[in-house]
């Protein structure tokens, strides 16, 4: 078992920075192919895989120098558990369990101002997703929730490589 983690502890940068790009390139095709423009706290959540990417990369590059693997580890966890706060939070704006930014939230102002045209409007560029609606979910769970599990999950294994071996402490 040791063996296992040591070759995980290793490698976990590079497989972070793997991962972190195909959650980036997975929002990307379900916005270009599945037409499914991002919310403000979507664009938030790929932020964070922008930087767990740029962390993983830069670990893995500069692994052969004499640094503190496991306290970037912790980094990189920190960076995850921030992710998975992120899209917790942008579930249960979702699920309405709590109130989204009030900019990225659906509501009925726009349609006490209906005054004038209503094709005057159609050339202008249109209005960025509500973060309260699902746009897509899958097992009863929407993008955000899976993602918050996901982030999680890394955020987990990210700490749990971090922590040193018991066997390896020395007494002093």
């Amino acid at each position: 078992m040791k063996f296992e983690i040591d070759i995980l502890r290793n490698h976990w940068a590079l497989l972070a920075a793997v991962f972190s790009g195909l959650m980036l390139a997975a929002a990307h095709g379900f916005e270009n192919f599945g037409g499914m423009a991002p919310c403000e706290l979507c664009l938030r959540q790929r932020e964070v895989y922008w930087v767990a990417l740029a962390l993983g990369l830069g670990l893995f590059f500069t692994q052969r120098f004499n640094f503190t693997k496991r306290g970037a580890l912790a980094v990189l966890g920190l960076v995850f558990l921030t992710g998975a706060l992120i899209a917790g939070y942008h579930a249960g704006v979702e699920w309405k369990f709590w109130p989204g930014p009030a900019s990225c939230t659906g509501n009925l102002d726009g349609l006490n101002n209906l005054s004038g045209d209503l094709l005057a409007g159609l050339d202008q560029p249109g209005e960025m997703p509500k973060c309260d609606q699902i746009p897509w979910s899958m097992l009863g769970i929407s993008m955000a929730g899976w993602n918050a599990l996901l982030s999680f999950g890394l955020a987990v294994i990210s700490f749990k490589l971090a922590m040193p071996d018991p066997k390896e402490q020395v007494a002093l």
